[in-house]
């Protein structure tokens, strides 16, 4: 007779096998209007951006607000591509919420600005946390972009990473809702995180 078996719980199973795109390759579909919306790719995999909830839109245009008084519109790109280097640039092109130029927009007309060209990058992370402290901390860090925020909005503070190495950034930092924050292209002119984190409704 069979033995009976006690049913285990479900566990996810991810498919044997998984198709990696390239970024020519992910170009190339949404050229062909097979790809629509908006869309990063990360180590080969594309992720849909699109479905933002509020407090997610209402931070970034805080935190766009901020920079561009900091740096000038000219210097900072909102959701807008950046080229990573070394074993990263063919399988990832990451969309950060922020980012602020070495050069003006003008610059970079006919390309996409390289990670080689930020002084920061910033994402507005609620239900992408860990993603964003995690695979993208890593790429970015790769690719020796010198600082990284990453701007949890249901617990109202700010992870500051820096000092990058292949290995990951060397320097991590939180900071609270009443705590002052600066970047390093612009020390002496420091927010409150809570001014870029207000109350919101989750």
């Amino acid at each position: 007779m069979p033995q009976p078996l006690t049913p285990a719980p479900y566990t996810h199973v991810p498919p044997p096998s998984t198709i990696k795109w390239t970024r020519h390759q992910c170009r190339a579909i949404q050229e062909s209007g097979v790809l629509t919306g908006r869309y990063e790719l990360i180590e080969g995999e594309i992720i849909s951006k699109m479905g933002q909830n509020r407090p997610h839109s209402y931070v970034v245009t805080q935190v766009a607000v901020w920079l561009f008084a900091l740096f000038g519109g000219q210097f900072v790109l909102i959701q807008q591509p950046i080229l990573l280097l070394g074993e990263d640039n063919e399988m990832s092109e990451p969309e950060p919420d922020g980012a602020v130029l070495r050069q003006p927009a003008a610059a970079y007309r006919d390309e996409t600005p390289s990670a080689s060209e930020a002084l920061l990058v910033v994402e507005v992370s609620d239900s992408t946390l860990r993603f964003d402290q995690n695979t993208k901390t890593a790429l970015y860090s790769r690719s020796g972009i010198p600082e990284y925020w990453v701007i949890d909005i249901t617990k109202r503070q700010i992870f500051v990473y820096r000092d990058p190495a292949p290995s990951g950034y060397q320097s991590v930092a939180v900071y609270a809702p009443d705590e002052e924050i600066a970047t390093l292209a612009r020390p002496e002119q420091a927010i409150r995180v809570a001014d870029l984190l207000p109350l919101l409704s989750l």
